[in-house]
């Protein structure tokens, strides 16, 4: 596009280009594209992967019907499975545009209906998790760099070092035989109290309750994780610089380190959460399992078994936009964060 501009030379005017896009934009701009590619590539990949596995779904539905040749021929011919592999992907990728899953024949309903009657539940499990994580552990990471060196730092330490070496469902059986079968403290399984009826707050903390034992279980392994990173990254930055001018200009040690200090430590952090969200996705698959949560991972893991490729494209469609949202935002946080990012 062009813009008038005046000729200095003979009054005339002339066009030239429009001010070019700023850095700032040209980053958003170039970071969707790669959210977009990304999401091709993910589902392109993923829909090749099911088609490479043996069987279908109708060999699933024939598992538990008693169907004959003619009946499964027909059924393929209708869900469009006999057509080649490229026709299909070609015809799948044409309904993602639109959202449209397909349908789940193992649940007689819409794809999409299944998965949005399933995603509040990971959805409050993640966030839950990412958030309770990433506070503690960030506490933990600050108490910790705040001694090194002393008690506090090594008992700190060898905590986070014992999360750390835990895997989470081994946490989970322990807590659910500690805290549900010995002490009856807190419901064993399930997201919330069957055929009670509850609403508003006491439909809240219902939930809550329920998800006491799936939330700690799942982010156990991160808050060791964050504190970890916190307790380096607050050491390193402690020794630049700008600290070093803050103290001679006779700022407290409190505000250097709790003002100063701590927004450039975070940046490690905010990577961090981006990637846990992404790892949560999959390890959210044996905590639901586990709780008998009727999550994502769970409605996940039953697609696999029945053979519901719909059902299972849809589950890792929604799972992996998720994911691209999450890390694009924490890209754009990043550059609010850290000035210093390269917008080129």
């Amino acid at each position: 596009m062009t813009q008038t501009l005046p000729n200095s030379g003979n009054g005339k005017t002339t066009t030239g280009p429009r001010k070019a896009l700023s850095p700032a934009l040209r980053y958003v701009l170039r970071r969707l594209f790669q959210a977009a590619l990304v999401m091709v590539l993910v589902m392109v990949g993923s829909f090749l992967l099911v088609k490479l596995a043996p069987g279908d779904m109708v060999d699933a539905m024939a598992g538990t019907r008693d169907l004959t040749a003619d009946q499964m021929a027909a059924l393929r011919e209708r869900y469009g499975l006999d057509q080649p592999v490229i026709v299909q992907l070609l015809r799948y990728m044409a309904l993602l545009v639109t959202f449209d899953f397909g349908y789940s024949p193992i649940n007689a309903a819409p794809a999409m209906d299944v998965i949005l009657n399933r995603l509040p539940v990971t959805a409050i499990l993640v966030v839950c998790s990412v958030s309770l994580s990433m506070v503690i552990g960030t506490v933990f990471g600050v108490i910790a760099s705040r001694n090194a060196g002393k008690p506090v730092d090594l008992l700190l330490s060898m905590f986070m070092l014992l999360l750390y070496a835990t895997p989470s469902f081994i946490i989970a059986v322990l807590m659910m035989l500690v805290f549900s079968v010995k002490l009856n403290l807190v419901p064993i399984a399930g997201f919330e109290s069957i055929g009670m009826g509850y609403t508003g707050l006491t439909r809240f903390f219902d939930i809550a309750h329920h998800l006491i034992l799936p939330v700690t279980a799942l982010c156990t392994f991160y808050i060791a994780i964050y504190g970890r990173i916190g307790r380096a990254s607050m050491l390193e930055v402690l020794k630049l610089d700008f600290v070093r001018t803050a103290r001679g200009k006779g700022l407290g040690e409190g505000r250097i380190f709790y003002v100063h200090a701590l927004r450039n430590a975070l940046l490690p952090l905010v990577t961090m959460a981006g990637l846990q969200v992404s790892s949560l996705f999959g390890g959210a698959v044996l905590i639901e399992t586990i709780f008998g949560l009727p999550g994502m991972g769970r409605t996940a893991f039953d697609a696999v078994f029945q053979r519901d490729t719909n059902l299972l494209l849809g589950v890792v469609f929604v799972s992996s936009l998720v994911v691209v949202i999450v890390n694009f935002l924490i890209d754009l946080l990043y550059m609010v964060l850290d000035p210093r990012v390269n917008l080129k």
